[in-house]
């Protein structure tokens, strides 16, 4: 079990910022993971949008999925196919506050992986 997911846990923003350093580059979400989180802790965002997001940022989290990762070059296909079915129901929940939120972390995020290099 990763030490960022137990069962019945919510996604943490640490866990959620690891994985995005992990797969920057190759996860072309990373930017909408992020805003997603932002959208699904505001107090402001109903209850069925922060369970559809949370239960995404989860699957996107898992150190197993269904179809794991390095499977003969499908990438994060099924991490993207069910963050995008997720994004596309409750898009409209996510406002420029919460992506000015996310690409904020981003840039944190990317300069940090600069300076470690």
């Amino acid at each position: 079990m990763s030490h960022h997911q137990s069962n019945g846990e919510k996604p943490s923003l640490s866990g959620l910022v690891d994985k995005v350093r992990r797969t920057l580059g190759r996860v072309p979400f990373a930017e909408q993971a992020l805003a997603a989180y932002c959208c699904a802790i505001d107090a402001s965002t109903p209850k069925y949008v922060k369970v559809i997001l949370m239960g995404a940022l989860a699957y996107f989290l898992m150190p197993a999925d269904a179809i794991p990762d390095f499977i003969a070059g499908l990438g994060y296909t099924d991490d993207a196919a069910i963050f995008w079915a997720a994004w596309n129901r409750v898009s409209a929940h996510v406002t420029e506050h919460h992506i000015n939120e996310a690409r904020n972390l981003l840039v944190r995020i990317t300069g940090e992986e600069e300076q470690d290099d």
